[in-house]
């Protein structure tokens, strides 16, 4: 355990950040590592099979992601605080939630699965693989939940290490497991879905013997089971409001791929070509995000207010200089990256993929504003901003969809994230300036 609210803040978030980001960074090689045996052993209809159920997951697993990210604010709030008693309601209490939301979800998505498939346009040729392999996967959400809390638990205690160690632990197994059920006992997208749910279970189990062995300060009992209405509520408050946070985001990029894909094939290429080297300029983004929640909970459990506002203006500084870094990067080698992760020479591809980037990392200094603060105002007690402002997000990427799509073409899409993250950083900068914690000179 680490304790988050004592020694030099930048040197401690440091710390903290290492782990978070080398495990960011596994899941995206993961990631393309994954999509490369699906599509290589099983062909393009089976990884358009898997792909079209994207959307889906990723909302579903970003709504409980943020949930159990959420409560273990709770829990980080408890242990700087010194209340470990609460810290063990609170750790039960983490579980019997997560389980009770995950298991709701379950039974829901698959009762109407078949219809959402059909509202997502998935093609006729490939919607019962679709079923096939999300049905799996639906399954086990509960083990992947499961997982998630244990990560987050560690994490609120100052434990960023294991939930890597497993993370990697689980992600190679996984990968072995996608060759072992697609290669060798050909079992189609199946074998693909068997293998992520086994993986997270496997690393399930092994990260709550860890953390049952390791830390007996998060040992409950059966009166711990039995949380008080208060504790509940603000669970509940936490958790969803980063789940919902969460979940908006992934339906307002839903809305913008509906537009996309009327773009022809060139545009689609280029579009997942910027998108995949975003994804990597804007890794510190969400790494400090996560590691400021905890960082903040603890803080603000223990009254450590001015470590709060030393913390979040160091971090500041450093992601900013990143943006400065990138900038640069996107106006000068840009076409180079994007000609390295499509491997195409199509000046369309190259030339729109790199007017993305140009245009989008401009304000990159709005957006990390953005992914700092909201992780602290959650970390910090509020839990409507952030939903306020992603609900702006959401509201401006529909807007942009079906109003400005239709007469400025893949423009619109270029532009939509920067509208947002300029109405979305109002609301924050409002809060945040009249927040207690801010304005207080306790420390």
């Amino acid at each position: 355990m680490k304790d988050l609210t004592k020694g030099s803040p930048l040197k401690l978030i440091l710390q903290f950040a290492f782990p978070v980001c080398l495990g960011n960074i596994f899941q995206l090689f993961y990631s393309l590592a994954d999509t490369r045996i699906v599509g290589k052993y099983l062909g393009v209809n089976a990884l358009a099979a898997v792909g079209s159920t994207n959307s889906l997951n990723s909302m579903i697993i970003g709504f409980l992601l943020g949930m159990t990210n959420g409560f273990a604010i709770i829990v980080a709030r408890y242990f700087g605080a010194k209340k470990y008693s609460d810290m063990k309601k609170s750790v039960a209490a983490t579980f019997e939630i997560g389980i009770l939301v995950s298991i709701l979800f379950t039974v829901v998505s698959t009762f109407f699965l078949n219809n959402i498939l059909r509202f997502l346009n998935t093609p006729d040729e490939i919607i019962g693989m679709s079923a096939d392999y999300f049905r799996i996967i639906l399954f086990g959400m509960t083990a992947s939940m499961l997982y998630n809390v244990c990560s987050g638990i560690l994490r609120a205690v100052g434990d960023s290490v294991t939930p890597l160690c497993f993370l990697v632990a689980s992600t190679l197994s996984n990968v072995v497991l996608d060759l072992v059920f697609i290669r060798r006992f050909q079992m189609g997208v199946k074998g693909a879905a068997y293998a992520t749910v086994l993986s997270e279970v496997m690393a399930f189990v092994a990260c709550m013997i860890y953390m049952w062995i390791k830390y007996p300060v998060l040992r409950f009992g059966v009166s711990d089971m039995k949380p008080k209405a208060r504790l509940c509520r603000e669970m509940c408050s936490t958790g969803f409001s980063m789940g919902f946070m969460l979940s908006l985001i992934n339906i307002g990029s839903v809305a913008l791929q509906t537009c996309i894909n009327r773009f022809g094939e060139n545009i689609i290429i280029a579009h997942t070509a910027a998108r995949k080297i975003t994804d990597v300029f804007m890794l510190p983004f969400t790494v400090f995000g996560t590691t400021m929640a905890t960082y903040c909970g603890q803080n603000y459990g223990a009254g450590e207010y001015g470590r709060i506002r030393t913390g979040v203006k160091e971090v500041l500084y450093i992601t900013w200089g990143w943006c400065a870094m990138v900038l640069v990067v996107s106006y000068t080698v840009a076409p180079v990256l994007i000609k390295a992760v499509t491997a195409s020479s199509e000046p369309e591809v190259i030339n729109t993929a790199t007017l993305y980037l140009k245009v989008n990392t401009i304000l990159y200094f709005v957006c990390t504003l953005i992914c700092i603060l909201r992780n602290v105002m959650q970390g910090i007690g509020d839990s409507v901003t952030p939903i306020v402002s992603s609900g702006i997000e959401l509201a401006t990427k529909v807007a942009v969809a079906a109003g400005l799509a239709p007469f400025l073409g893949y423009m619109a899409i270029i532009i939509a994230e920067p509208i947002s993250w300029v109405l979305m950083v109002i609301p924050i900068l409002i809060k945040i300036k009249s927040n207690p914690v801010f304005k207080s000179k306790k420390v």
